[in-house]
């Protein structure tokens, strides 16, 4: 499963939250969050195996692309309400971040070199067994 989803932000006098249930979106154990900021070029250019993942556009914005094994989707991310949620192998890319951009990512596997594939033929290769 490759989506987007919307996380509910609660606005007032005082500001905005925005809460991530995380029952309500990954059946997995999170051991890995990072995020990326002062960003200026692309981001990704990889796959990971075995990764399942949420990336939340906490402020910000940016362009998502994911590639499945078959086809890209593009995802514009605004934070921030907006997420992917990537069940999945898939090869992703960001750009276009607006200065400030704060895009976090929660990951079900710790870091591991081994486990990532920067050739997108390799990719390829990787996701026909899937």
């Amino acid at each position: 499963m490759l989506q987007k989803i919307t996380l509910p932000t609660h606005t007032d006098d005082r500001g905005s939250l925005t809460a991530i249930e995380i029952k309500d979106y990954i059946d997995w154990t999170p051991k890995r969050i990072y995020y990326v900021t002062d960003v200026r070029g692309m981001r990704g250019g990889h796959a990971v195996r075995g990764e399942k993942k949420i990336y939340v556009c906490m402020q910000g914005s940016c362009v998502g692309r994911f590639h499945d094994g078959r086809d890209w989707v593009e995802f514009a991310l605004k934070g921030p309400s907006d997420a992917v949620q990537m069940d999945m192998l898939c090869y992703r890319e960001f750009t276009n971040f607006t200065p400030g951009t704060v895009l976090m990512a929660v990951s079900s596997v710790n870091y591991n070199k081994a486990d990532y594939i920067y050739d997108f033929a390799e990719f390829l290769q990787a996701t026909k067994n899937l």
